[in-house]
């Protein structure tokens, strides 16, 4: 029993002796950082658009009747020119044949009309009849032209209806949906088809009245467009599609609402490769000279405030309250004030870093 109690002892005493020497040791931990200084870069602003073709065309009937042909299907490429529809076109046809015997008529009434004149002017001359007679046949004379006048408008606007039966592409680009079949009954409200002129793409966007200066006025507005860099187009899954654009018009209105103003993007689209109502975004490549751009991992948030960490020359680290501007990277951020060239602060691992810390690197 005595030499139980002995070994308890003893094991007691060990683990209090351990436990005494069991001190933690400071564990200092390193960082990277960066000294802070100046250059050029490009910001891509970056602006949601949406495509359309730069000469859509909505197709719809200017005369009534029996859809006989649908000539197209949706998705086809056309050309300027290319039938589309075929609208029935007896009546169109039947009207156009009384319009030329009306005329045709008319004209014949003009010439006896006309010759009458002639002789009752040879007798008027002669003396052998009244000028009333005479100013009577000059009348009916000039009604008679007018009647083939009306009659000549009324053969010319029953061939362009005849026309109009045959419904073909005002511009060459692709066909959207087409919601009518051959044998429905169509009029001037009933909708065909749209044709998108997609030789060249207008993408659609809005950018911020502080972008663009609207107090020099539209002509020196349109001369800043032509200094504008190439513009990029990217699409919803993230591609970028392959040919540079141009920012071509700015309306001169601003949005009350939004403050913003709405501008056109305009893409050759020589393979057909974009469609109207595809989205995506507006790439605006915008060069800014001599800024400060740190990373985003530098930067902590806190709440409605910014702070990075600046390694004295003591090497501890303290938190310095900045401003940073967006540029389109998910990466940096540009600073505009907090820091000065050649400051050197926390890059890697800055959200873990206590005040007054001292910092290895």
């Amino acid at each position: 029993m005595k030499i139980t109690r002995f070994f308890c002892l003893l094991a007691i005493a060990v683990c209090m002796a351990a436990c005494g020497n069991d001190v933690p040791e400071v564990v200092q931990t390193s960082y990277q950082t960066m000294t802070v200084s100046k250059s050029d870069i490009t910001v891509p602003l970056k602006y949601s658009a949406t495509l359309r073709g730069t000469s859509d065309v909505t197709i719809m009937p200017q005369v009534s009747g029996q859809l006989m042909q649908v000539c197209i299907k949706e998705g086809q490429q056309v050309k300027k020119g290319d039938v589309l529809f075929v609208i029935d076109s007896r009546n169109a046809q039947l009207e156009l044949e009384a319009a030329e015997a009306n005329l045709f008529a008319a004209q014949a009434s003009e010439s006896s009309a006309r010759l009458e004149y002639e002789s009752n002017k040879n007798l008027y001359e002669k003396g052998i009849v009244s000028k009333y007679l005479l100013d009577n046949s000059e009348n009916d004379y000039k009604r008679a032209q007018a009647t083939v006048a009306q009659a000549k408008a009324s053969a010319d606007r029953a061939r362009v209806n005849l026309g109009y039966c045959t419904i073909t592409s005002p511009v060459s680009g692709v066909i959207g949906s087409v919601p009518v079949y051959a044998g429905d009954q169509v009029s001037s409200s009933t909708f065909l088809t749209m044709v998108s002129g997609n030789a060249n793409m207008y993408a659609e966007f809005s950018v911020s009245e502080s972008v663009l200066d609207m107090s020099v006025g539209a002509e020196e507005i349109d001369k800043s467009l032509g200094a504008f860099p190439d513009v990029m187009f990217l699409m919803k899954n993230g591609a970028e599609y392959s040919l540079k654009g141009r920012v071509t018009s700015v309306t001169g209105v601003v949005d009350r609402s939004t403050g913003s103003i709405s501008c056109k993007a305009t893409f050759p689209n020589p393979e057909g490769i974009l469609y109207s109502g595809i989205q995506g975004s507006v790439l605006i490549p915008i060069e800014e000279k001599d800024v400060m751009v740190v990373p985003q991992n530098a930067v902590v948030r806190l709440q409605d405030k910014s702070l990075v960490y600046k390694v004295g020359a003591d090497s501890c680290a303290h938190s310095v309250i900045v401003t940073t501007v967006e540029m389109g990277s998910e990466r940096d951020l540009v600073v505009t004030s907090g820091l000065e060239v050649g400051d050197v602060i926390v890059t890697e691992g800055a959200n873990n870093v206590q005040e007054g810390q001292k910092v290895i690197f």
